[in-house]
């Protein structure tokens, strides 16, 4: 047996690595995942874009105008860092922030035209995404994975006592 780190190779795909090894789902679902995270990652940056700027988008286009507690609560994004989400795509005409008529201490955010056509574009970007990352798996097999992912994550946010 070797000693020393540089006699290690590191292996994403499975070979070589010891079948017990590949058959922890928690370390597939953490290799997985990384992999996912930075080719989103680098795919939104490329369109000057981060995930939370996806988020707070869809989020106001589904659900409407709303708080900036609310968009935290919603999108999982913390309190302190959703003021500047806000601000950097109200910075970019994306979303406009106004006060509540009902409550002047709360700001209400809503989508601008401007804000609705970068989310079409981030949307067919992300779609482009999905697809090289499950780029393996069938249109079956997608929306199978997809359902089991959101069964584990209702599941861990009820046990928190939080919404997917």
């Amino acid at each position: 047996m070797s000693s020393g780190a540089s006699d290690m190779t590191h292996h994403v795909d499975g070979k070589g690595t010891p079948a017990r090894l590949r058959g922890v789902p928690t370390r597939l679902l953490a290799m997985v995942a990384a992999h996912a995270d930075r080719v989103v990652t680098e795919g939104l940056a490329r369109e000057d874009a981060r995930k939370w700027h996806y988020a707070v988008l869809v989020t106001l286009e589904e659900l409407g105008p709303a708080s900036q507690a609310e968009l935290s609560r919603r999108t999982g994004i913390y309190r302190s860092d959703v003021v500047a989400v806000i601000n950097e795509l109200a910075g970019r005409g994306l979303v406009e922030r106004a006060p509540d008529p009902a409550d002047r201490r709360r700001n209400v955010i809503t989508l601008t035209p401007e804000g609705r056509a970068r989310l079409r574009r981030l949307d067919a970007l992300l779609a482009e995404l999905q697809d090289e990352v499950l780029a393996p798996l069938t249109g079956p097999e997608r929306d199978r994975l997809i359902e089991l992912l959101t069964l584990l994550a209702d599941h861990h946010a009820r046990s928190r006592g939080r919404n997917a």
